[in-house]
């Protein structure tokens, strides 16, 4: 995230590069990330680690997302131009399905949107592709329109899988499964799950969910917001009944849990010695939560790369 500046580009490159060799493997994305600048440097960065040997690439998940619409920072233009002439008049979705002036679940976009993916990265397959903050059309669209909408989605998911333009797929939130069910950004992530099956069968693609977990924001551990055969859970529970990995985003929670980190929270952490910094132990708290596979978190400089990848020396056996 920050800035689409070739001195942000130089700091990402510099940390990515530095995050490789010490150890982290999964990247996560999106299109509209800084414009595609984002995108763009991985597609730099990623073959030069390959090819300096810092990794292998079966060794790094690579994860994108589509649903908010993205400008190329390379043209010059202004917005409302660029979405007609990019957008409506290529027939890649109609104004009634652009929402809020940012995001689209039409299965022609999103198809779009990987492309430009998998071009900007420069990868064939992307390991991990989310629909990103479907939601976000709740506040404007009603909730049958955008159950549809997901389930056009998921099917356009299904088919790209099919043609190894993605490994797997699933859906990234930020309200969406972890509010509870009387908020209007909920999502019901039994019932969408079942969109897949009845599209894929069994052998469907849709495996990982994503939402936001940290000491602050933690209702994906603790608040029963899913129904789940009857039952209603939090989202960690409800994801492994239904056999689904959970990454979590906003593991410091945008730099807010770096300082002044409830002392609680800092003594759930004592492996990592009396000289732990407060983001090291945020990391900890999160990535030792039952259920969650990984935690993400945004790394722009060098320094604090090397502070929380020092967390990685540490196991990461879940907190009982």
């Amino acid at each position: 995230m920050g800035p689409d500046s070739d001195s942000v580009d130089r700091e990402y490159m510099e940390s990515i590069t530095r995050s490789l060799s010490l150890g982290i493997n999964v990247i996560d994305c999106a299109s509209n990330y800084r414009n595609m600048r984002s995108e763009l440097l991985i597609g730099q960065v990623l073959p030069m680690a390959i090819k300096q040997g810092i990794i292998n690439r079966n060794e790094v998940v690579v994860c994108s997302k589509a649903g908010y619409l993205a400008f190329d920072y390379r043209e010059d233009i202004d917005p409302y131009t660029y979405i007609d002439e990019t957008y409506i008049k290529t027939e890649l979705f109609k104004r009634e399905e652009f929402v809020g002036g940012c995001h689209c679940l039409s299965p022609a976009y999103l198809k779009n949107q990987l492309e430009l993916s998998r071009r900007n990265m420069g990868l064939e397959t992307i390991d991990i592709y989310f629909i990103h903050n479907p939601e976000t059309q709740l506040s404007a669209v009603p909730r049958s329109t955008v159950l549809s909408r997901i389930k056009g989605a998921i099917a356009a998911m299904e088919e790209c899988c099919a043609e190894g333009k993605i490994a797997m797929y699933g859906i990234a939130t930020w309200n969406g499964f972890r509010v509870n069910a009387s908020n209007k950004q909920h999502l019901p992530l039994e019932e969408i799950l079942s969109y897949a099956k009845d599209i894929g069968g069994e052998n469907h693609r849709f495996k990982v969910v994503q939402a936001p977990y940290n000491s602050f924001l933690h209702q994906a551990a603790t608040e029963p917001s899913q129904p789940v055969r009857g039952r209603r859970m939090p989202l960690l529970h409800a994801a492994h009944h239904l056999g689904l990995s959970v990454i979590t985003s906003a593991t410091i929670n945008q730099g807010n849990l770096s300082k002044n980190l409830n002392p609680d929270v800092r003594n759930k952490s004592p492996e990592l010695g009396e000289q732990r910094t407060d983001a090291q132990a945020a990391i900890q708290f999160a990535r030792t939560t039952p259920g969650i596979v990984t935690s993400l978190l945004g790394m722009r400089k060098v320094m604090h790369v090397e502070e929380n990848c020092a967390v990685i020396r540490y196991p990461a056996h879940p907190r009982t």
